[in-house]
């Protein structure tokens, strides 16, 4: 059982990854991004979640440089965009990217989507950055089962990680029923599905039982199914909220009550159909 901010999952290759980190989708590049990663830093947060198309790799990595915090204890992932995708432009994408937050490696690099017929060269410029010892860990993002088998039958080194839009209107069973038998760590993006779940009345109702928020019940429900999560926000306040999930637990009943609000519905694109940039 997850205990605190420091608690990790331990990804297929070794590499321990926290359960928590603050995502900045949307978040504006500049002092808005900025505040806000040192915000998380400062409440005990290692994980940053970011991507080339979020426009914000420098003012993640600013904040980073500002914090002092050692290198090696922080865990960055960022993501390769679709009109990046190919084996010569994932490698320039990637030095881009960790010039941008002026790294010398990541933890976790992404495809940001799978897109129709690229992954497979992109995947083999991932395979190198990783043996190259440049990431600590290459996954993938918005990959459903299909898309996974295709990559796995033909490559080297398996994702480490899927990082796909999982909340409790989008449970996704049987692709985190195949993640965990594959030996791939699923995350969630948009848990609270951008803030749609906050007024659920069943999930408000679950929040005053163990007197907590809506957010917290979901974000400790993800904890509970085995998925890292990586909730939003730009103010502290939330932040430090958002993490403070670690002292309660979810009783059986009450996770079921919460994967029977799924109605497969996304707050994004499908991956079937996603096709910008590509």
């Amino acid at each position: 059982m997850q205990t605190s901010l420091k608690d990790t999952s331990k990804l297929y290759n070794g590499v321990e990854m926290p359960w928590i980190g603050l995502g900045v989708f949307k978040v504006n590049d500049g002092e808005e991004v900025v505040q806000s990663v040192k915000a998380a830093l400062r409440n005990g947060y290692k994980s940053i979640d970011t991507a080339a198309i979020y426009g914000n790799e420098e003012g993640v990595g600013q904040a980073i440089k500002d914090s002092n915090i050692p290198r090696e204890e922080l865990f960055i992932t960022t993501k390769l965009w679709n009109s990046d995708q190919g084996y010569e432009s994932t490698l320039n994408a990637f030095e881009t990217s960790l010039q941008k937050l002026g790294l010398d490696y990541l933890d976790l690099y992404l495809i940001h989507w799978p897109g129709k017929d690229k992954y497979k060269e992109t995947w083999k410029a991932f395979e190198k950055l990783y043996k190259d010892g440049r990431v600590r860990a290459i996954g993938v993002s918005n990959f459903q089962i299909h898309h996974l088998e295709d990559l796995i039958s033909s490559s080297e080194i398996k994702p480490m990680v899927n990082q796909v839009e999982y909340h409790p209107h989008l449970t996704q069973s049987e692709l985190l029923s195949f993640c965990k038998k594959e030996g791939i760590q699923l995350e969630a993006w948009s848990p609270l599905k951008q803030g749609q779940l906050l007024k659920d009345p069943t999930l408000e109702e679950i929040a005053r039982k163990y007197n907590k928020s809506v957010a917290q019940v979901i974000l400790r429900w993800d904890l509970q199914n085995g998925v890292v999560t990586i909730p939003k926000s730009i103010k502290e306040h939330r932040i430090i909220e958002n993490a403070n999930i670690f002292d309660f637990y979810l009783e059986d009943e009450d996770m079921e009550r919460i994967s029977g609000l799924n109605i497969d519905s996304r707050a994004g694109s499908h991956p079937d159909t996603m096709s910008i940039g590509f």
